[in-house]
């Protein structure tokens, strides 16, 4: 849902000690990439008959402040009547509504995020390798000795020897580790893209967190690139391959909220995009997939082969901390403690002069010729990397058009990511480097223009 969150709604499965690390983490990332994780308010509407009372989301959203501790990036919870819930969000139901509370969490661009982390390992002196498949892990007498890799691009095959492994490629992982992996559960979330919330409305920068008239699980509708996310559903299925999104997941979701936000009237035709993901959990044997746990864990399914599971984006940071002492045990080497909670990801600005830095960050954006209404939203995917981006303006100032004409992308950016961010395809800049692919449809000639950027300047 590309939040960084401490999930409220773990505190039903009173799992407190995972919602108070992930607020620490919260604050945490605001820190290190103050560009990248914005802060983002929830909206919480309670409707006579709730499966959860004003009182009780009350009483929860107090401990979610408690928890968070002082010095966080967000405020704290607020009460509405329902009065003022509906002059703010005149398109809410109206009928039964008892009032909502407000509270603060933050959201995030998760493939530029990604990509920082890349950035900040190969800073570090890791060989970064793209398009580099594993096959099988390797063994010899001694145990795990490697992988057989193959390079997608040239259909090469070698032998890479190795010490140890991480097997973090989620769903996949079980394949890649063979006979000996442990059971997991893989569970299926999808999501719809919506459009924007009308501007003209006070507050349609407001998120909201709602439960599901049909069973009562938590959804969020969430601003998002001008556009808006629905989701989440929740499935347990046995095998990636069926991240999916079918014709019930989206009945559920357009159901749900044609519920709570009637005035919208949301139908199947609206839908801009839709995309689905699996989540590696624990195999616990629970009625419900809710109260799986979240927790992170880190199994060795046999000596120097490290797998994670569980987890999630927000505290993959100190996930990773984790994992890295794992291999050192495991190779019986000493290791200095992490410093990545005090290191700024590649392109972060300082996060105590944030907003210095993006007024003046847009100011030479505009400058360069870039359209005012979509200079913050540039500013905060590229942070000080902007710097990239209008040198490529003076290379060719044509590039600062828009890919789509109302959305906040531009040629430059596709330019950037193939000369520097690895991109070698149409997928590549469309879905991983920038979301297009969920937020537009692009017709042929759109795609063609786009194609003969990137056939330009690959190396």
């Amino acid at each position: 849902t590309k939040l960084i969150h401490g999930g409220l709604r773990y505190l039903e499965h009173f799992e407190f000690s995972l919602v108070r690390h992930a607020l620490a983490e919260r604050r945490v990332l605001t820190d290190i990439a103050p560009h990248l994780v914005r802060p983002l308010r929830f909206m919480v509407p309670i409707w006579k008959g709730a499966r959860v009372g004003k009182l009780q989301m009350r009483a929860g959203l107090m401990l979610y402040d408690v928890l968070s501790g002082f010095d966080q990036p967000v405020e704290r919870h607020k009460s509405f009547s329902a009065s003022k819930l509906l002059e703010r969000h005149p398109y809410l139901r109206s009928a039964g509504l008892k009032g909502g509370l407000s509270y603060g969490d933050c959201q995030e661009d998760d493939a530029r995020m990604t990509l920082a982390v890349v950035a900040a390992a190969q800073a570090a002196g890791v060989v970064v390798a793209n398009r580099m498949a594993v096959q099988t892990l390797r063994h010899d007498e001694n145990g795990f000795s490697g992988a057989n890799l193959v390079d997608q691009l040239s259909n090469e095959r070698f032998v890479l020897a190795a010490q140890a492994v991480v097997v973090a490629a989620g769903p996949w992982s079980n394949a890649i580790v063979g006979r000996k992996a442990p059971r997991v559960k893989l569970v299926k979330g999808v999501h719809l893209v919506m459009p924007a919330i009308p501007s003209s409305i006070k507050g349609s920068s407001d998120a909201f967190l709602f439960t599901a008239p049909q069973d009562g699980r938590v959804y969020f509708v969430i601003p998002w690139y001008g556009r808006t996310l629905l989701g989440t559903t929740e499935s347990e299925v046995g095998d990636p391959s069926q991240a999916v999104v079918t014709d019930a997941e989206v009945r559920y979701l357009l159901d749900a909220a044609r519920d709570a936000l009637p005035k919208l009237d949301w139908t199947e035709s609206d839908i801009v995009g839709r995309f689905a993901g699996v989540r590696t959990l624990q195999a616990e044997d629970e009625d419900s997939l809710s109260a799986v746990t979240r927790e992170f864990t880190i199994l060795q399914p046999e000596p120097r082969v490290i797998l994670p599971i569980g987890g999630k984006y927000t505290t993959a940071r100190c996930d990773a901390v984790d994992i890295v002492s794992t291999v050192m045990r495991a190779l019986k080497h000493e290791r200095a403690p992490s410093k990545t909670h005090e290191r700024p990801l590649p392109g972060a600005p300082s996060a105590e002069h944030y907003e210095q830095w993006i007024a003046q960050a847009c100011a030479q954006l505009v400058q360069a010729g870039i359209a005012r209404d979509g200079v913050e939203q540039i500013a905060n995917r590229h942070g000080t990397r902007i710097e990239r981006l209008i040198a490529l303006l003076e290379e060719n100032p044509q590039w600062a058009r828009r890919i789509v004409d109302d959305l906040a992308f531009i040629e430059a950016e596709i330019v950037l990511a193939v000369r520097e961010e690895m991109a070698l395809s149409l997928d590549d800049v469309l879905r991983r480097r920038m979301p297009l692919t969920l937020l537009a449809t692009l017709d042929d000639v759109a795609l063609q223009r786009i194609e003969a950027l990137i056939g330009k300047n690959l190396p």
